[in-house]
C-alpha cells in the first residue's frame, strides 16, 4: 500500500487494516446516493464546486523559482520588506479587506488567506489569517469572551498555589475498557511490520477528541524553521545542535525565568515543542488566541537573546541523555546510525546526532572543552535571522499579524555570514562497505529485509516528484505487484517503500530511496529470492521506462486531495509550512510537497536507472542473526555483521537475468472519483443523525451534511458479539479472524485505498468495526467489496499458519515495551473479565488450528448485532438485505466493567520484560465518582463531527446533542468547583492505583540482587515477575502482588452511560 511520509513520500504497506469479524452477511447495508425518499421535502439543488485544472495551476505560478534556501525571489516577488518600525508596500494588495497573496497558489477548500513578508533583518515569514467560523468577528475577541477570559485569568491567578499541587494523571472511569492499540504503536519506522490485534474504537475517538481540542480551541499558533541542523555539529561535541535546542528555552534577557514560556502556554491552554534535523531545526507552539501575541513576544526572545546560562547545562544535558535513553530500544533509529555509519569519513552522516550525557558532558571535561562557550559560539553563527522562516497563524487579520511580526520579530540579528552548504559533499555512500549485506539484531521480533539506494539530491525535482513515481510502483499491492506476488508465496506481510523527505532520507547531499519488507518466516528463509523479486520488478519498469498515464492517474488523485482537503491542526501546519519555505518558491509553500506539477520522463528514468542490484545496499533484521553479529555499532550498541552478497546471486544480478511474467503495471484505477457534485436533500434537514433502520438484528444512523458541503461520505458499522470476550483462545482467534481478512482485502481493495477511499477494520474488542470514507462517488464500491469479502471469507492453511506465526511476533513486541506493559497491568487490575496480553500471547503459544478458526467464524457470525452511521454528502435511500445471522438473545454492553478500589493508594510493581531496555514507566490512576469533560469548539471538518455521532453510536448511548448539554452544565461550574472535588479524591479517602514496570537500568538490580546486563535480550516465556515496593514507599502504598486474588474480592461499578 502506498502511504504518505513525512512531507510527500509514498509508502506501501498491506493496506493498514484494522480487522475484525462477520461473517455469514450476505450483504450488509449497501448505501446509495440516488432517489428520494418518500416523505422529501423540496431538494434544493447545489452547484458543484469547480475542479481546478492542471493548467490553471500552473499559470498563477508565475514567479521565478526559488533557490533551495528560499532566499531570493526575484524582481517580481513582491515581498514585504518591514522593519521595526516601518514596513515597505511593494506593490502589494490592499490589505483592508484581509487580501492575501495571490501568488501564493492555495486549495479551493481553503478558507485561510497568506501573505508572504520579508523583514529587514533577512527573516522571511508566511502570515496566516484563518477567520473562517468567525462569523462576521475579525480581529479581537467579542466583549463576552473578554469578559470570561479575564474572569478565568482572575480564577488561575487566585489558585496558581493549587495548580502546583497536581502531578498526578486523572482518568475518567468510562475511559476503562476503551483500549485502543494505536497506543501500542511503536515509534519506529514501520509500525506496520507488526499485526493487527483486538483494539478498542472508543478511545481512539477519545483520542481524536483531544487532539479537536487543540485544534479548535488553540486556535493560533506559530512555528520557526532555522536552516541549520545536525550537519553543523563540530567534530568535538557531537549532538551540539539538539543540545543548543534544548538550551534556547531556559529563559531569555526579557523573560529570565527558567521554565517560564512553558509555564504561561501551559497556564493559557498551550504547548511547544521542536526538533533537530540533518540541516534544519524547527521550534513551534500554540497557544489560546487571547494570549498569542503575548506568546509571540516571549518565543522570539529565545532567538533574539537567550540566557543559556551555564548552571542549567548540566540539568539540560541530562534531558538529551533522556531522549537518547528513549531512543536506544527503537530499530528504526538504530538502523539510522547504522546506516549513518556507512558514510565516507568526513562526510556530517557519520555523526552522532542525538548527543548524550557522554558526548555532551564527561567527554568535553575531559579535553578541557568549555561546553557553555561553544554553545554561544554556535548560536551566534547559525542562529541568524537570515536563516529562519517564520509562520503564524490565528483568527486575525494579515495587517495585524503584520504588525505583530514585524514589531517583534526584527530584533532577531543578522550576522551576515553566508549560510552553511554541504551540497558539495556527494556520493557518500558510494564506498565497498555500502554494498554489502548486513545482517542485523532487533529489539522487536521481527524478521524483515530492507534495500537501499543512496541517490544524487532530488529536491530540485519537486516539480515531477520521481520518487514518488517510482514508489508509488514499488509500493502497489495490486495485481502485477511486489507484494502481491510475495503475499502468494507466503514469503512477505507488508512492503514499505519510497523516501519519507526527512532530513535523514533527504538532504543536499543525497536522496534515500528504500524498499522495506517485512517477512514470514518462510521469506525469512528466501531473502534472496525476495530481493530478486524486487530487482525484477525495477528492471520491468527500466525496461517500459516511465508511462504517463500512471503518472496522470497519480497526478489526478493529489489534485482531487488537494482541492477538497481538509483542514488540520493549526500546530502542525505551521510546522509543516515553515519547513516548505526554506524549499519551495513562493508560489509553491502551499503545494510544493503535495502536487505532480510536470511530467519529464527522462528525470524518471534518470532516478529509476539507477535502482539495479550492484548499488543497492541489503540489511536483513532478524532475532535469528542473534550469535551470528560479532559487530557493534558505537552509540546504539546495535549487533551486525557484514558480508559479501552470496556470490552465485551477485553473478546473476550481473546478468541481463530473466523477467518475472507476474509482476507488471497495474491497470487503470477505476475507484478515482470524478463526480463531485453535491447530493440535493431528498429528507428534512436535520441537526443531528436520525434513526433510518430499526430490527431486531440492528440499526442504521443516517445524517445528511449541510455545514461542511465537500463530496465526501463517511460509512460506519459495528458488528457485536458476545462470543469475543468469553476466553482468551477466542480474543486469539478473533485477531487472526482480522488479519487474514485484512490479508484478504489487501490486493483487491488496494486500488480504492491509494484513490483516497480510507478504509479500516477494526478489531473491537466488542465487535468488529468497519469504517469507510472518502468522495462519495466510488465509496459504495469499496463498501460493497468489504461486505463481500466479509460474506465469502476463507483461509488456506499456508495463511492461517504465516498469520499466526506473525501474531506471536507482534504480542511480543507489544509486552516487551514498558509503557505498553504498564497499560495492559493497569486495565488487567481495573477492568472485570479482562484477558491480558500475556493470556493472549500464552493462548496463541498453546497453539491454534484452522479448523478452531472456521469453528469459532462460524458461531461468531451466527448472531450479531449491527448498528451503523452514514453521513456526509449521500442521501437517505439505503437498502436493507436480510442478514443471515440472528440477533442477540440479549442486550449486550459495549465495554467492561470496572471493578470499584479499596481505599487507599495500592501499587503494583513488577520487572519489564525486555532486559535490553533501561527505561521505567509509572502510571498513577485515581478512581473517581465523575469528570465532566472539557467543552469542545465548533468541529472544523466533517470528520470531527461524525466521530462526534459515532462515538454516541458506539457506545449505545445515542445523546447527538450532548455537546449543548454539556456546555449548560459548563456555564453553572466554575473552577473553584473543580478544585475542590479535586481535593476531595486526594484526600484520605482517595482510591488511587499506581502501576511501575521497572527497567533494566544500570542501577536496577536483578532479582539475585546483580546489576543488569545491557546486553541481554527479551524473556521467552512471557509471565510477571512482581518486585518489592521501594522502602520510600512503603508504609504509604498497600502493595498487589497477585492482581486475580486481589480483583477476585472486589465490587463492580455499574455501567457508565449517560444517555439525558
Amino acid at each position: 500500500m502506498l502511504r504518505r511520509v513525512a512531507v510527500a513520500a509514498v509508502c506501501a504497506t498491506g493496506g493498514k487494516l484494522w480487522c475484525e469479524a462477520g461473517r455469514e452477511l450476505t450483504a450488509l447495508w449497501r448505501i446509495r446516493a440516488r432517489g428520494p425518499c418518500e416523505d422529501s421535502a423540496a431538494a434544493r439543488p447545489l452547484l458543484p464546486p469547480t475542479m481546478p485544472g492542471r493548467n490553471k495551476a500552473k499559470s498563477t505560478c508565475s514567479c521565478p523559482d526559488l533557490q533551495p534556501n528560499g532566499q531570493d525571489l526575484g524582481e517580481s516577488g513582491r515581498v514585504a520588506r518591514l522593519g521595526a518600525d516601518e514596513s515597505e508596500e511593494e506593490g502589494r494588495r490592499g490589505s483592508v479587506n484581509n487580501a492575501g497573496d495571490p501568488e501564493i497558489v492555495k486549495s479551493p477548500s481553503d478558507p485561510k488567506q497568506y501573505r508572504y513578508i520579508k523583514l529587514r533583518n533577512g527573516l522571511q515569514a508566511l502570515l496566516i489569517s484563518d477567520l473562517s467560523n468567525m462569523e462576521g468577528k475579525t480581529g479581537d475577541a467579542t466583549d463576552d469572551e473578554e469578559e470570561e477570559e479575564e474572569e478565568e485569568e482572575e480564577d488561575d491567578d487566585d489558585d496558581d498555589d493549587e495548580d502546583e499541587d497536581s502531578g498526578a494523571e486523572i482518568e475518567d472511569d468510562d475511559e476503562e475498557g476503551f483500549d485502543e492499540e494505536e497506543e501500542f504503536d511503536d515509534d519506529d519506522e514501520h509500525d506496520d511490520d507488526d499485526l493487527d490485534t483486538e483494539d478498542n474504537e472508543l478511545e481512539e475517538l477519545e483520542e481524536r477528541a483531544e487532539a479537536r481540542k487543540k485544534t479548535t480551541e488553540k486556535q493560533s499558533a506559530a512555528a520557526l524553521c532555522v536552516g541549520v541542523g545536525s550537519f553543523a555539529d563540530p567534530d568535538d561535541l557531537p549532538g551540539l545542535a539538539h543540545f543548543l535546542e534544548h538550551m534556547v528555552f531556559m529563559g531569555s534577557l526579557k523573560y529570565p525565568d527558567e521554565n517560564g514560556f512553558d509555564a504561561f502556554l501551559k497556564k493559557h491552554g498551550g504547548s511547544d515543542n521542536a526538533s533537530t534535523d540533518c540541516e534544519r531545526t524547527v521550534f513551534q507552539f500554540d497557544v489560546q488566541r487571547k494570549y498569542f501575541k503575548e506568546a509571540l513576544d516571549r518565543w522570539a526572545q529565545f532567538f533574539i537573546h537567550p540566557l543559556m546560562i551555564r548552571d542549567a547545562i548540566d540539568r539540560e544535558v541530562e534531558a538529551v541523555d533522556s531522549e537518547y535513553q528513549l531512543a536506544r530500544p527503537s530499530d528504526a533509529n538504530r538502523k539510522e546510525m547504522l546506516f549513518g555509519s556507512l558514510a565516507r569519513p568526513g562526510h556530517p552522516m557519520g555523526k552522532f546526532f542525538w548527543g548524550n550525557a557522554e558526548t555532551l558532558k564527561h567527554e568535553p571535561k575531559r579535553n578541557n572543552i568549555d561546553t557553555h562557550a561553544r554553545l554561544r559560539e554556535f548560536w551566534m553563527r547559525y542562529y541568524s535571522a537570515h536563516y529562519m522562516t517564520l509562520v503564524v497563524q490565528s483568527k486575525e487579520t494579515l495587517d495585524t499579524l503584520e504588525k505583530w511580526v514585524t514589531e517583534i520579530f526584527s530584533q532577531i540579528p543578522n550576522n551576515g555570514l553566508p549560510k552553511p552548504n554541504f551540497g558539495h559533499l556527494t556520493d557518500p555512500f558510494d564506498t565497498p562497505a555500502f554494498n554489502k549485506l548486513y545482517r542485523v539484531v532487533p529489539i522487536r521480533k521481527i524478521h524483515a529485509l530492507t534495500i537501499t539506494w543512496a541517490l544524487p539530491p532530488q529536491q530540485q525535482h519537486y516539480r515531477v516528484k520521481p520518487l514518488h513515481y517510482i514508489s508509488w510502483l514499488v509500493g502497489h499491492e495490486g495485481k502485477g505487484s511486489i507484494l502481491s506476488y510475495l503475499r502468494k508465496k507466503c514469503w512477505a506481510l507488508a512492503l514499505f517503500g519510497g523516501n519519507g523527505e526527512t532530513g535523514f532520507e533527504q538532504n543536499s547531499t543525497y536522496s534515500v530511496f528504500s524498499i522495506s519488507i517485512t517477512l514470514t518466516d518462510e521469506g525469512y528463509e528466501h531473502f534472496y529470492e525476495v530481493a530478486h523479486t524486487v530487482f525484477q520488478y525495477l528492471k520491468m519498469l527500466q525496461k517500459l521506462g516511465p508511462e504517463k498515464r500512471i503518472f496522470e492517474e497519480i497526478q489526478k488523485i493529489e489534485d482531487n486531495e488537494f482541492h477538497y482537503q481538509e483542514q488540520t491542526d493549526p500546530v502542525e501546519y505551521v510546522e509543516n509550512m515553515c519547513e516548505n519555505m526554506q524549499l519551495y518558491p513562493l508560489q509553491d509553500f502551499l503545494t510544493g510537497d503535495q502536487l505532480l506539477f510536470e511530467y519529464k520522463p527522462e528525470v524518471i528514468a534518470e532516478a529509476l536507472n539507477q535502482l539495479v542490484p550492484q548499488k543497492a545496499n541489503l540489511v536483513l533484521l532478524s532475532g535469528a542473526n542473534e550469535g551470528k553479529c560479532d559487530l557493534k555499532e558505537k552509540w546504539f550498541g546495535t549487533q551486525y555483521s557484514m558480508e559479501d552478497v552470496e556470490n552465485s546471486w551477485a553473478e546473476l544480478w550481473k546478468t541481463n537475468f530473466e523477467l518475472n511474467p507476474d509482476l507488471h503495471l497495474p491497470a487503470e484505477n477505476k475507484y478515482i472519483a470524478t463526480d463531485f457534485m453535491l447530493k440535493a436533500f431528498d429528507c428534512p434537514e436535520t441537526e443531528y443523525p436520525v434513526k433510518i433502520v430499526n430490527t431486531p438484528q440492528g440499526c442504521l444512523w443516517y445524517k445528511k451534511d449541510n455545514k461542511f458541503k465537500i463530496p465526501k461520505a463517511y460509512i460506519r458499522f459495528h458488528l457485536i458479539s458476545p462470543l469475543i470476550q468469553k476466553s482468551a483462545a477466542n480474543v486469539v482467534l478473533f485477531d487472526i479472524f482480522v488479519n487474514i481478512l485484512t490479508h484478504n482485502l489487501a490486493e483487491p481493495a488496494y486500488e480504492a485505498d491509494v484513490a483516497q477511499l480510507e478504509y479500516k477494520l477494526v478489531a473491537g474488542e466488542h465487535g468488529l468495526i468497519i469504517r469507510v470514507k472518502g468522495f462519495n462517488h466510488k465509496l459504495p464500491l469499496l463498501f460493497q467489496l468489504i461486505i463481500d469479502y466479509l460474506a465469502e471469507f476463507s483461509s488456506t492453511p499456508a495463511v492461517f499458519t504465516m498469520i499466526t506465526e506473525q501474531l506471536k511476533k507482534t504480542y511480543f513486541n507489544i509486552l516487551i515495551k514498558p509503557e505498553t506493559l504498564a497499560k495492559d497491568v493497569r486495565l488487567l487490575i481495573l477492568e472485570y473479565a479482562r484477558w491480558s496480553m500475556i493470556d493472549k500471547y500464552r493462548a496463541l503459544m498453546d497453539g491454534l488450528s484452522l479448523e478452531s478458526l472456521l469453528s469459532f467464524v462460524k458461531e461468531f457470525k451466527s448472531q450479531l448485532f449491527v448498528e451503523g452511521l452514514v453521513q456526509g454528502n449521500v442521501t437517505s435511500t439505503v437498502s436493507v438485505s436480510k442478514l443471515n445471522f440472528m440477533p442477540l438473545e440479549q442486550e449486550m454492553p459495549v465495554q467492561f466493567q470496572v471493578v470499584e478500589l479499596p481505599g487507599g493508594h495500592h501499587l503494583c510493581k513488577v520487572r519489564a520484560l525486555n532486559k535490553g531496555d533501561a527505561n521505567s514507566e509509572v502510571t498513577v490512576y485515581y478512581q473517581v465518582t465523575a469528570l465532566i469533560k472539557l467543552k469542545e469548539c465548533e468541529d472544523t471538518h466533517l470528520g470531527e463531527e461524525v466521530d462526534r455521532n459515532w462515538n454516541e453510536v458506539v457506545t449505545q448511548q445515542y445523546l447527538f446533542d450532548r455537546l449543548a448539554h454539556e456546555i449548560e452544565a459548563l456555564k453553572s461550574f466554575s473552577k473553584s468547583d473543580l478544585v475542590s472535588w479535586f481535593k476531595a479524591h486526594r484526600g484520605p479517602g482517595s482510591k488511587m492505583l499506581s502501576v511501575h514496570v521497572v527497567g533494566f537500568g544500570k542501577y536496577e538490580p536483578e532479582e539475585d540482587g546483580s546489576p543488569s546486563g545491557e546486553e541481554s535480550h527479551s524473556c521467552e516465556v512471557m509471565q510477571l515477575t512482581y518486585l518489592p515496593t521501594s522502602p520510600l514507599l512503603v508504609g504509604s502504598t498497600i502493595p498487589i502482588t497477585d492482581i486475580r486474588a486481589f480483583t477476585s474480592t472486589l465490587s463492580l461499578l455499574p455501567y457508565h452511560k449517560i444517555v439525558k
